[in-house]
């Protein structure tokens, strides 16, 4: 390829990275879901587990074989799309971590039309849906909000081993279609704390978190394609009622967001459930139904764009 072409495809993949970026700030909206729309998810797919192999390598002490899976690694591909997703996180950053202590209940209806809808994607990517995959799914929701309703209040000074373990878990969430590692992150009750890492440049919560994340795509990727495969319609019920029952935390009366409040020194219990005043229903009812209206197109475009996209990640062992 002629130099030209290499810096098209650059400038071309730091776009999409910033558009993925962009999404995977936001509760509810999946990485995974932009680049199927993109046309890259395959391509991230392979890149994610090559990169997986070569720091599995390296934790085996295997050096031969980890320079062998670095020469081969796409790295015309992988850096500039990396490039792009940090951009978008910390240019999102400082108006996220506003909106969340200004608007906190206008922000929650933003986040919970977004989960709400997600929902929806996560179930459509189920291969044969049936009754008992919905009764599965409604079971482990209806478990998943009542554990959330036992919560005393979220934790105001995230340590660092919190934020390793949220970004263990929540990087695993970026390879699937359909759910958020943002998400992830606000359920664990970190979100806000991440975002406010990037927003102030606290450099101890960022390699803990940045860490974390390398570590669960070295740890995980495979796997979670093993678990998928072997058991795929199963394993997506259960993360379907995991975002059902995550409502509970992104419902935004009496408690907004339920992180955090007005005033950033506090922090406040989000479990509580309580119906809105006529005068303040309206924002956050507007916002929800806009979030959720976008997700579904942005999906609906994802898999007109990809083909099927049930599976995908399944397939590729």
């Amino acid at each position: 390829m002629s130099a030209i072409g290499k810096a098209n495809d650059v400038v071309r993949h730091a776009a999409r990275g910033l558009l993925m970026g962009a999404a995977d700030v936001v509760p509810g909206v999946s990485g995974g879901t932009v680049a199927l729309l993109l046309g890259i998810y395959t391509r991230l797919i392979d890149t994610v587990r090559a990169g997986a192999g070569v720091l599995g390598a390296l934790l085996r002490g295997r050096w031969r074989e980890a320079w062998e899976r670095l020469r081969d690694f796409d790295w015309w591909f992988a850096v500039p799309l990396v490039v792009g997703i940090l951009v978008a996180v910390v240019a999102l950053a400082s108006v996220i971590d506003e909106l969340l202590t200004d608007e906190p209940e206008a922000m929650a209806g933003l986040f919970f039309g977004l989960v709400a809808a997600s929902v929806v994607v996560a179930w459509n990517l189920l291969e044969k849906p049936s009754a008992g995959l919905a009764v599965t799914a409604l079971a482990v929701g209806g478990l998943f909000f009542w554990l959330l309703g036992l919560q005393s209040g979220p934790v105001d000074d995230q340590t660092e081993i919190a934020l390793f373990g949220a970004g263990i878990v929540a990087v695993c969430a970026m390879l699937l279609p359909g759910i958020s590692g943002a998400f992830i992150l606000l359920m664990l009750g970190v979100y806000p704390a991440a975002i406010a890492a990037v927003d102030d440049r606290v450099w101890a919560d960022l390699a803990a978190l940045g860490t974390g994340a390398v570590l669960g795509l070295a740890l995980f990727s495979n796997l979670i394609g093993r678990v998928l495969h072997r058991w795929h319609d199963p394993t997506l019920a259960v993360m379907v009622g995991l975002l059902l029952g995550s409502l509970r935390v992104l419902w935004p009366w009496p408690a907004g967001v339920g992180v955090i409040s007005r005033h950033a020194e506090e922090t406040i219990d989000g479990t509580g459930l309580a119906w809105a005043p006529a005068a303040d229903l309206w924002l956050p009812a507007l916002l929800a139904v806009a979030a959720a209206s976008l997700v579904l197109v942005l999906s609906a475009m994802a898999a007109k764009q990809g083909g099927s996209s049930r599976s995908r990640l399944a397939r590729r062992d």
